[in-house]
C-alpha cells in the first residue's frame, strides 16, 4: 500500500480523486480545477465543527495541512460572539454546485459570496479570470480574498458590494452561482442573464438549478442533496434565538392532523425551508426520550406548539396550519425527495411546488 501524500499537490489531487469516486466530480474539467488549485492559499487560520464546538487550527498545528484538503466545511470568520460569519464551503458541495453550472469555455460567471476566494479561484482556472466575477458584501472579506487570488495566480474581478444586486456592468453572464443561503432568488438577477443561461443558488435547505429565458422568466429543480449555507448578509441578524419563545399570553387552540414526530426527518425540514421560510424549530422530548412537543417561531412573533394533538398559534401567521398542509401534500407525495420540487419565478412571482402533483404553491419571500 502505498503511504498516503502528505505534500499540497499530493492532497489536492487525493481530494480530486476523492470527489470523483464519490460522484461529486462527473467531469475533467471539475477535476482538474481541484487538483490544481491551492486550497491552503485561501484558508490559513481556520476552525472545523465538532461536537465539543470548533477546534481552531492554524499552520503550525501537525494536522492543518490534511484538515485543508478534507471533505469538511471550514470556518474562517466569527462575529463578537462567536457565531461564524464565513466559510469555505465542503468540497463535496463546491464540486456538486460547480457541476450543476454546465460551464462551457468562453462562458462569462458571477459568483455570489466571494469568501475565502477558493471558489473564485476554480472558476478562473476552469473559464479563465477574464470570464469571471466574485462579489462579496463584506468589503475586508472582498480584499483579503483578493489578495490571496493574486497570491495564487488567479485574478478574476473582485468587487466589494451586495451580491443581491448582481453586478449589472458585467454582464450579461453565461451564469451565476451563489454560495450563501437565500429565502428565494434575488429577481434583479434575471436581467442580467443571457437566455439560456443557468443560476445555481441555496434557496432553504437545498440548492436550486434554474434556466433562465429570454422574457427573464425561470424555472428548475432542486439538486437531490441537502445544503445549508450561511445566510445571506442583511438576512442573518434575525433576532432569532436556539431557544423557543415563552407561550404568549393570548393565542388560538385546535385540535391538530399532526404529531410532533412528523416533523422528523431531512425531506420535512426541507419543505417546511420552502412553506414557512425562516422558522426557527425545536422540540421537547421525555425522560425515555420521546418527543412530547414541537415548537416553531418566527422574528415578526409569529408562534406556535404542538403539544398532545393540540396546535396552540398566535403572532401574525398561523405555522401549524402551514406546516400541517405541507406535512399533509408530502406525505400523499410519496414523500417526494429535493429533485421533485420545482421552482418557478414569472411577472415578478416565484414560487416552489411537487412535480407532478396538484398540491400547492408556496410562494418564496
Amino acid at each position: 500500500m502505498n503511504p498516503a501524500p502528505t505534500a499540497p499537490a499530493g492532497l489536492r489531487l487525493m481530494l480530486a480523486d476523492h470527489l470523483r469516486k464519490t460522484g461529486a466530480v462527473k467531469s475533467d474539467r471539475w477535476h482538474e480545477a481541484f487538483a490544481a488549485v491551492p486550497r491552503e492559499a485561501f484558508v490559513r487560520a481556520f476552525a472545523v465543527g465538532t461536537q465539543n464546538g470548533p477546534v481552531h487550527l492554524t499552520p503550525d498545528d501537525p494536522q492543518w495541512l490534511n484538515t485543508v484538503y478534507s471533505d469538511d466545511s471550514l470556518l474562517t470568520q466569527f462575529d463578537t460572539a462567536g457565531v461564524p460569519t464565513s466559510s469555505s464551503t465542503l468540497p463535496t458541495l463546491m464540486a456538486l454546485m460547480l457541476e450543476a453550472l454546465d460551464v462551457a469555455d468562453g462562458n462569462k460567471v458571477l459568483e455570489v459570496a466571494t469568501g475565502t476566494g477558493y471558489n473564485a479561484a476554480l472558476l478562473s482556472h476552469s473559464v479563465g479570470d477574464e470570464n469571471v466575477t466574485t462579489i462579496e458584501v463584506d468589503p475586508d472579506l472582498a480584499h483579503a480574498a483578493e489578495q490571496r487570488l493574486h497570491r495564487a495566480g488567479y485574478r478574476p474581478t473582485v468587487l466589494a458590494g451586495d451580491g443581491r444586486a448582481g453586478y449589472p456592468d458585467g454582464g450579461p453572464y453565461d451564469r451565476l452561482i451563489a454560495t450563501c443561503g437565500f429565502p428565494s432568488v434575488p429577481l434583479e438577477w434575471l436581467p442580467q442573464m443571457r437566455p439560456g443561461g443557468i443560476i445555481v443558488c441555496p434557496i432553504g435547505g437545498g440548492i436550486a438549478r434554474l434556466v433562465v429565458q429570454d422574457d427573464h422568466t425561470a424555472a428548475g429543480s432542486f439538486l437531490p442533496d441537502a445544503a445549508f449555507f450561511m445566510p445571506v448578509r442583511g438576512l442573518s441578524d434575525t433576532g432569532l434565538t436556539p431557544v423557543p419563545p415563552p407561550m404568549p399570553d393570548s393565542y388560538s387552540s385546535r385540535p391538530c392532523a399532526v404529531e410532533p414526530s412528523d416533523f422528523l426527518g431531512e425531506g420535512v425540514t426541507f419543505l417546511l425551508t420552502l412553506a414557512a421560510p425562516r422558522t426557527m424549530r425545536r422540540f421537547t422530548y421525555d425522560d425515555a426520550g420521546k418527543i412530547t412537543a414541537v415548537h416553531l417561531w418566527q422574528s415578526d412573533g409569529a408562534w406556535a406548539e404542538l403539544r398532545w394533538g393540540i396546535a396552540r398559534q398566535a403572532g401574525p401567521r398561523r405555522l401549524l396550519d402551514t406546516a400541517e398542509t405541507a406535512i399533509a401534500i408530502f406525505k400523499a407525495a410519496g414523500r417526494p425527495s429535493r429533485d421533485r420540487y420545482k421552482l418557478t419565478i414569472e411577472a415578478g412571482r416565484q414560487w416552489a411546488s411537487v412535480a407532478d402533483t396538484d398540491g400547492p404553491e408556496w410562494e418564496l419571500c
